[in-house]
């Protein structure tokens, strides 16, 4: 049973202490008082080190869709490890992984690699800044995008009381750790606001180089953009010249084509990572031809030098292709029907059991959200709204010795490996999770 202070896990952890600062190099898979440590995974399955197996719903965080281990991929990882696992040349399997981003992603004309999200979002404000010869970005309240020292601003636990209007957001800052001076080169535009947006950012057009916007955000309980709003923001560049980013690190799983075939609206610009490395550490940064020229030192464009030791390394390249060629777009229907049997499930739940709550997501990613019920829309509604998180810690327990892993029972991730069995078992256990917290609540008042 979780807790046990006995267990391989609880003792790992405090080993760990003594050598990793918090005992960990992710704070994102820490949950108290000790993390699961992992020991194997297959298909849809993990096995931790003291042999517990749970269906998992993580998926590393939205970064496996095709399965832990797919054979595919193995093999793919397998075969170019024994040929070359890195060198200071370029190989065939980046064109060939590039080649399959340009067929699939409507936006993307050609692409560059890296070697995370946080990279591939770099990269494209760095490409933005080169193109318009200007500093300034704009950025959605709330949204997440990466470990980068101007986009670490206005999200998570900030204090209310600095954060200005809801119709005019100021930038502020997330931690100790950030540079006050990036507020300088940061605009805050209020997410899914058209008109709101649309006025900071022709007040601003003449010194912005790009806004950047997820389509599907993580942070905000996979709000997703709307169609207006995505228009407005692309009307908007076409008519200043702004550069128009998506970041789709995390929404590129949402379809065969990412988010931007998903949404209908295309990004001058887009980031990537996760899904594209099947597994291994992978960023790029994607778009029209026109832009991406800033890279090319051949060009008479070139403006932004872009090199890394692990840049378009073999075995992430070998890695993602294999795993993008195994999802099909039957394989993205397949998993985008489960999600909607997940999401379907879960309501049906909450509704019996009357337990307030929102659940939302696309495709292959589900939010659930306990206190109160109705979409959650922007950033304001995500820290605003009542938010029952010691139902969702409570049931994170259960679920952890009742054979799934989740995210805090909060997100929940999907692979292609997975059927209407691991599904309707999910929902299963969280109705039965649901009773037990409310028993136990009621015995302890």
């Amino acid at each position: 049973m979780y807790p046990d202070e006995t267990s391989r896990s609880a003792r790992l952890f405090r080993r760990a202490r003594a050598s990793i600062p918090g005992a960990l190099s992710r704070n994102s898979v820490y949950f108290p008082p000790y993390p699961v440590y992992a020991a194997k995974a297959r298909d849809c399955r993990i096995t931790d080190v003291d042999g517990n197996e749970r269906i998992d719903f993580v998926n590393n965080m939205t970064a496996i869709i095709a399965g832990h281990s797919h054979p595919a991929v193995v093999q793919a990882v397998q075969d170019q490890a024994a040929r070359m696992m890195g060198m200071a040349m370029p190989t065939e399997i980046e064109i060939e992984l590039a080649e399959l981003m340009c067929r699939r992603v409507p936006g993307v004309e050609q692409i560059r690699f890296a070697n995370s999200g946080t990279e591939g979002v770099q990269w494209a404000i760095r490409a933005a800044r080169g193109y318009r010869n200007r500093s300034k970005i704009a950025r959605a309240e709330g949204a997440y995008h990466g470990a980068i020292d101007c986009m670490e601003t206005s999200q998570l636990q900030q204090n209310p009381d600095t954060w200005g209007p809801a119709a005019r957001p100021a930038t502020t800052l997330n931690n100790r750790g950030i540079p006050p001076s990036v507020r300088n080169d940061v605009i805050t535009i209020p997410f899914n606001d058209v008109q709101a947006t649309k006025a900071i950012l022709e007040e601003n057009a003449d010194d912005l180089a790009a806004v950047i916007v997820d389509p599907l955000t993580g942070m905000m309980a996979y709000a997703q953009a709307s169609t207006e709003y995505l228009q407005m923001l692309r009307d908007f560049a076409d008519a200043t010249g702004v550069v128009l980013i998506y970041d789709e690190v995390m929404s590129f799983r949402v379809g065969y084509s990412g988010a931007q075939g998903w949404a209908g609206i295309l990004p001058d610009l887009a980031s990537f990572g996760k899904v594209m490395g099947g597994g291994l550490p992978i960023g790029g940064v994607g778009g029209r031809k026109r832009f991406m020229e800033v890279f090319d030192r051949d060009s008479g464009n070139y403006q932004v030098p872009h090199s890394g030791t692990y840049n378009a390394n073999p075995m992430s390249m070998a890695a993602g292709h294999a795993a993008l060629t195994v999802m099909t777009r039957d394989r993205f229907d397949h998993i985008a029907q489960l999600g909607d049997r997940l999401r379907t499930g879960f309501r049906d739940v909450l509704a019996t059991l009357g337990v307030p709550g929102c659940v939302q997501g696309a495709g292959s990613m589900t939010f659930v959200r306990f206190g109160h019920d109705g979409p959650i829309d922007n950033y304001r509604d995500m820290v605003e709204l009542p938010n029952d998180m010691q139902t969702a810690f409570d049931l994170h327990y259960y679920l952890l010795n009742h054979g799934i892993q989740s995210v805090e029972a909060i997100v929940w991730i999907l692979n292609q490996t997975m059927t209407e069995k691991e599904i309707d078992f999910a929902i299963e256990q969280v109705a039965a999770g649901l009773k037990s917290v409310r028993s136990k609540a009621r015995a302890t008042a």
